[in-house]
């Protein structure tokens, strides 16, 4: 008999952890969703270009992917919870130095080089490595709350940082930012731990004794992983998943939609709609990856997505907008969930913080090309539709990259004992 709530009836310690992730996780999608809001701020304040601004972002994006497999190997030997921590305060530091840019390299180090990493640490591969070291049969699920906790970051950050940027500048904004990881850094090392046998638990809370030792990370997956097919489809279409999302939507929609003559908090409200309908298409991703095959999922995701962006270049400015932001929202994130149990169960769910490290690194920097090359298209072609309809392409072909990734053997309902 299984008891979830833990020793005594007493709440599991994993949903503690969960919580405190959910919160590190807004944070860091807070920061990564600045660079979109702050694209026209930015350029009228300090006089750059568009494009100079967009590498800036696309450098930040692109630095965030590289620390992934960074962050995932320091998890696997120190711990989730230093190196979050780390990640918080590396954050504060960046968005702080950031508001003292003047000048185009400047702006790279702090606002690439600098908030790349720290979100990288944190934002990165946590929220995976967190479900895959305290959750076996609830995987899916947590991992979708965790990319629900993304999505209402962004839900929750964009009309913010929109509104202050609007009264105290993108430069105050940006401070608000890095008082906000200060301020949890502290919490999140008193309370996250790095995994339930060191507290006398068993993922999901089981209280019956396993017959084995807990998993034990494989120094060399990688070289497994890079000689196998899966590894390289799950990296192509998770680049593509990037490209689609954070780069070309995240880093552009706003600045598009002023192109178009619409303000800029309309182009926010449609930002936050968006985030609202991602949390959840993301919950419900989770949910279904628990119980569906997981390439059937991202196939359909990607393209849904690829019509969706295809549709955008050609809809009237205004409310027609609202369609495409309630189904673009619905898989924003939602591939994460079936990506990182195809990783789990492929590798193993010992390696997933290595592994999905570099899987995650292909995601941003198909996300930093979308960035730069999206502002560099509206610069050359005065347009971003044909931005958006490469996107489109893009997107549907990784839907079927997707159908050609190996059946995953299903994990048990419980080890055996």
């Amino acid at each position: 008999m299984t008891d979830n709530s833990g020793p005594r009836g007493r709440l599991y310690y994993g949903w503690v952890v969960v919580a405190v992730t959910v919160v590190a996780l807004l944070v860091a999608a807070g920061a990564r969703s600045a660079p979109g809001v702050f694209l026209l701020p930015m350029q009228e304040a300090l006089g750059l270009d568009r494009g100079t601004l967009s590498f800036s972002a696309s450098l930040g994006l692109l630095v965030f992917g590289l620390a992934a497999p960074l962050s995932g190997r320091l998890m696997n030997r120190f711990g989730p919870r230093r190196v979050a921590t780390a990640g918080l305060l590396l954050l504060a530091v960046s968005f702080g130095l950031s508001t003292l840019a003047r000048s185009a390299l400047a702006l790279h180090l702090s606002w690439g080089l600098l908030s790349g990493l720290g979100t990288g640490l944190v934002g990165s591969v946590l929220g995976a490595t967190v479900a895959t070291r305290w959750f076996v049969r609830r995987r899916g699920l947590v991992v979708g709350v965790f990319g629900a906790a993304t999505s209402a970051g962004q839900l929750l950050f964009i009309p913010l940082l929109t509104a202050w940027a609007g009264r105290i500048g993108w430069d105050g904004a940006a401070l608000v930012v890095a008082g906000a990881a200060l301020l949890l850094a502290l919490p999140l090392w008193a309370l996250l731990r790095d995994r339930p046998e060191a507290l006398g638990l068993q993922p999901d809370g089981d209280t019956h004794a396993w017959p084995t030792p807990p998993p034990v990370p494989d120094p060399h997956v990688m070289r497994r992983a890079v000689r196998s097919r899966d590894f390289w489809l799950l990296s192509l279409t998770f680049l593509a998943c990037g490209f689609t999302s954070n780069g070309i939507i995240g880093t552009h929609f706003m600045a598009y939609c002023g192109d178009l003559g619409l303000t800029a908090t309309f182009a926010a409200g449609l930002l936050a709609l968006m985030g609202a309908f991602n949390f959840v298409g993301t919950l419900a991703s989770g949910y279904l990856t628990d119980r569906v095959d997981p390439r059937l999922l991202l196939a359909v995701y990607y393209v849904v997505r690829g019509l969706s962006l295809a549709l955008l270049p050609l809809v009237p400015p205004g409310l027609a907008f609202t369609a495409f932001a309630v189904l673009f929202g619905l898989d924003y994130i939602a591939t994460v969930p079936p990506t990182t149990a195809l990783t789990a169960d492929t590798f193993g769910r010992a390696n997933v913080g290595t592994v999905y490290g570099w899987i995650f690194c292909a995601h941003q920097v198909g996300a930093a090309l979308a960035s730069w090359l999206g502002g560099e298209v509206r610069d050359v072609l005065g347009s971003y539709g044909p931005a958006f309809l490469a996107s489109a392409v893009l997107a549907v072909c990784a839907g079927l990259l997707a159908l050609g990734i190996s059946a995953p053997a299903r994990r048990d309902a419980r080890p055996a004992a």
